[in-house]
């Protein structure tokens, strides 16, 4: 194929709403520009296989229902570096040749890579050592990635979370209740702590904020004293134990992930304060729910912008969020700078300012 203004798009890492969103925009904006898209399946993983698993995308193979959908219709993977990339037999091999290789077989020159901050460092390497143009687009539900003040996905997954405690609240006034609720966040608690504010928690347990169960527990008897007979209680899957260590489970080809922390202070609240205390685990619904107004907004925009910034042959830039405005960054400072929750985080002195507990 030509490599004439052809723009390879890819998702890579977990899966979120708004991805959809994301390739629409871009294909869109390419098509009024007169640039071809190609849009590569899996992942780094489509550009390994062969024949290699791609589709050239136009805008009627958008229709209105794709905007609206979670997931991604291109396909994702989270497995497999392909500078260290596991085989059947149980050695490893560096498999990154492969997929420059099907890069050149496709005309591409230039990719959009839709991904977090560990997919943006595989991305870029590989962009250097087979002379691609990168241009990323941040997309996770915890938020984490930095230099942009939002990441597609984030919204839904927050509203996801928001909505469960809406519905937790009533069953637990109704029985007297303490009422736990793990969400995800594997590193950082942007979840744990907009979900906990949005949904009038009493606690938010987040990884960056140690606490102990002292801490939880007399915040739930200061709630009791005060005349309200349930509590909620929001907790981030990464949080640790209260002796500091990560609780996960281990799960198929020894593969480990977070886990069980949501039971774990569960049963301590219940040991502490006598309350009957119940746990929800939400999971993966934050994932796979129709994106928000907000984040196929900001998807829509991202792509726009990613296309722009490859016609003015703009490259190894990440789109971002800042001050209302769409701008872009250079993609190393912006895998550089890690965007956990701080200490003096605006929304952690809202939380406090509201009375809410991080039991520390």
């Amino acid at each position: 194929m030509s490599p004439s203004r052809r723009i390879g798009i890819l998702t890579s890492g977990g899966d979120c709403a708004g991805l959809n969103a994301t390739i629409r925009s871009a294909v869109y904006a390419a098509d009024t520009l007169g640039w071809t898209v190609i849009g590569i399946e899996q992942g780094t993983a489509g550009l390994l296989d062969r024949p290699l698993r791609y589709r050239v995308l136009t805008p009627a193979d958008f229709s209105g229902v794709v905007l609206r959908q979670g997931g991604t219709i291109l396909g994702t993977t989270n497995k497999g570096d392909p500078f260290n990339f596991p085989m059947g037999d149980g050695s490893f091999r560096d498999r990154s040749m492969e997929i420059i290789g099907g890069c050149r077989e496709l005309g591409i020159e230039w990719l959009i890579g839709i991904g977090g901050d560990g997919s943006f460092a595989i991305l870029r390497k590989l962009a250097a050592q087979g002379d691609l143009k990168l241009v990323g687009i941040p997309k996770t539900i915890d938020n984490d990635v930095g230099l942009t003040e939002v990441a597609v996905g984030f919204d839904t997954a927050v509203t996801v979370a928001t909505e469960a405690l809406d519905r937790l609240q009533p069953t637990a006034a109704s029985h007297a209740r303490v009422m736990v609720l793990e969400v995800m966040g594997r590193d950082a608690g942007h979840i744990a702590l907009s979900a906990g504010i949005a949904g009038g928690a009493d606690v938010i347990l987040i990884p960056e904020i140690p606490y102990t169960i002292e801490g939880i527990a007399e915040k739930i008897r200061r709630v009791r004293q005060a005349g309200r007979n349930f509590s909620l209680v929001v907790v981030s899957e990464a949080v640790k134990t209260a002796d500091g260590q990560p609780l996960q489970k281990t799960f198929s080809g020894g593969e480990r992930r977070f886990g069980g922390i949501g039971d774990y202070v569960g049963s301590l609240i219940e040991d502490a304060t006598g309350a009957e205390t119940r746990v929800t685990v939400l999971g993966h619904v934050q994932r796979g729910s129709s994106p928000t107004w907000r984040d196929r907004m900001i998807a829509s925009a991202f792509g726009v912008h990613a296309v722009k910034l490859i016609q003015e042959g703009k490259s190894d830039r990440m789109i971002a969020w800042a001050n209302r405005d769409v701008i872009d960054v250079p993609l190393e400072e912006a895998i550089a700078h890690y965007h956990c929750v701080g200490m003096h985080d605006p929304l952690v002195r809202t939380a406090r300012g509201l009375g809410i507990s991080f039991g520390d």
